[in-house]
């Protein structure tokens, strides 16, 4: 299987790749802005953090499917049917009815987008040489900047003035140019062979998955019930490892994945992905609920996250030849710590502003872990194992959404049980889940104070897991001179013995 593109048409590919990046990216900001206000009118602030965990679980379980399936398949089918499942699932979210059915919908989309970003980043692989790929990454990483602006004001501007339904669909249109562009342009060849699907591997995998979601998220659940769900993320978890030991496709490879580049990339990225949903879901919470600011407002805390990640990426070129991969990747991520921390200092009586920088360095050390990891790995393997090896890479990302996601929204209703016993508690939910949403909190010092201590759990809980993250990059084997020029072939296999 091979990639028959003309020069002249790879420049329409990037440009249907951009389209579908944003419709991704843009996904994170919009739906974070407008949460607080969906919670008011849907109800069920309980379950705020599985409308987030849905998509993550669905994204996360099919990624790697995806990613294996387009080594047989090829890139273009699974992308366009991802897309497909996608805006099906953006078309019905509009239409929730329920916080029940509203997950059920984002779950949908998740199964769709888990194709979308492994299969796009492997196209870029196919279609450019390394000495290219940095340039077409950095034009791909100014969508996310794009997004950024563009996600908030619109999230906010949406829910201040029209239906909140129109944050799904607004993917409509986006997908369908994706889709034409794709369609017209992308020619693979492919050359049929037989395939043997690992049907068992994905359904265990998914079991194990959903259960341990669910023991994050049901933490006030009977405890027999707990313990029934433990048993089965153990048994599922256990069976899933031998049969990818025996599968000949297995949908992940543990040969690739006991790499030390893959797994300690992989743990960092997982680590890093964690931190960053946390702070993606809980900031927007804090700025309205407790600060007493405007959705939009709390959108634009969370632009300068997404505005540091794509400007590192843009700037990673010119850091690894100046100070080198293995200095720019501890350095940046050193910055997620420092980002971090800004969360523990943040007061009812704190501007923006603050949360603002934390958000902006911990994005920009993002920027820089994922472009080193993505490169790296990408060079660690052969063509035919591409599409799994970048797979591996988004799939851990999305995974530690989907832990970070649930295990911070846990901490959340843990904090608020705890700081708001009895009548409070009570009275707090009841405002969450009024018309007028999270901004009425600000006007009830006791409901506010609870408010705040029970989110500084959960950047405590954001802080934790960026120390790990800087500490897992120091285990990445990267030479100390990598990255000081353009990188060839052979310098990146240099870097990666080492």
């Amino acid at each position: 299987m091979s990639q028959s593109v003309e020069r002249s048409k790879r420049p329409l590919i990037v440009a249907s790749i951009m389209l579908a990046t944003f419709m991704v990216a843009i996904e994170a900001t919009i739906v974070a802005t407008a949460m607080p206000r969906i919670v008011g009118q849907l109800g069920g602030f309980t379950y705020y953090s599985w409308v987030f965990s849905a998509f993550l679980l669905a994204q996360s379980t099919t990624t790697v499917i995806y990613g294996k399936l387009s080594d047989i398949f090829g890139r273009k089918p699974m992308l366009i049917g991802g897309i497909v499942i996608f805006l099906a699932g953006s078309a019905l979210a509009g239409f929730a009815w329920s916080m029940t059915s509203l997950i059920a919908f984002r779950l949908l989309q998740g199964l769709g987008a888990g194709a979308i970003q492994p299969v796009t980043m492997t196209i870029v692989g196919d279609l450019y040489k390394l000495e290219e790929r940095a340039k077409v990454q950095g034009i791909l990483a100014s969508v996310w900047a794009i997004s950024a602006v563009t996600g908030p004001l619109a999230g906010g501007l949406i829910v201040d003035h029209f239906s909140w339904a129109w944050i799904f669909w607004i993917n409509l249109p986006i997908g369908l140019l994706t889709i034409i562009g794709f369609t017209l342009f992308l020619h693979e060849k492919i050359e049929p062979r037989k395939a043997r699907i690992d049907y068992l591997g994905t359904i265990l995998f998914s079991i194990a998955i959903v259960s341990l979601m669910v023991i994050l998220t049901e933490t006030d659940a009977d405890l027999s019930i707990l313990a029934a769900l433990a048993a089965v993320f153990i048994v599922t978890a256990i069976l899933f490892f031998l049969q990818e030991r025996r599968a000949p496709e297995p949908i992940i490879s543990l040969a690739l994945w006991s790499r030390r580049l893959v797994a300690t990339s992989n743990i960092a990225t997982l680590l890093a992905g964690m931190a960053l949903i946390g702070l993606t879901t809980v900031l927007p919470i804090y700025v309205q609920g407790v600060l007493g600011r405007s959705p939009l407002v709390a959108g634009f805390t969370l632009t300068m996250l997404i505005v540091g990640w794509p400007l590192a990426v843009m700037l990673s070129i010119r850091l690894f030849r100046a100070f080198g991969i293995r200095r720019t990747l501890r350095a940046g991520s050193l910055m997620f710590p420092i980002g971090a921390s800004f969360l523990l200092f943040l007061t009812p009586d704190s501007s923006p502003v603050s949360a603002g920088i934390g958000s902006f360095l911990m994005g920009f050390g993002m920027g820089l872990i994922s472009v080193t990891s993505v490169v790296l790995v990408q060079e660690s393997v052969e063509w035919s194992m591409r599409g799994s090896a970048t797979a591996s890479i988004i799939f851990s990302r999305s995974l530690g959404n989907t832990l970070g996601a649930t295990t911070l929204g846990a901490i959340l209703n843990i904090g608020i049980a705890h700081f708001g016993s009895g009548d409070l508690a009570s009275k707090l939910h009841e405002v969450i889940n009024q018309p007028s949403g999270l901004s009425s909190l600000a006007t009830n010092p006791g409901i506010r104070l609870v408010f705040h201590s029970a989110l500084h759990w959960s950047f405590w809980g954001v802080f934790t897991v960026a120390i790990l993250t800087f500490a897992t990059t120091w285990l990445i084997p990267v030479s100390r001179e990598a990255g000081r020029k353009p990188p060839t072939q052979t310098e990146m296999q240099e870097a990666l013995s080492s």
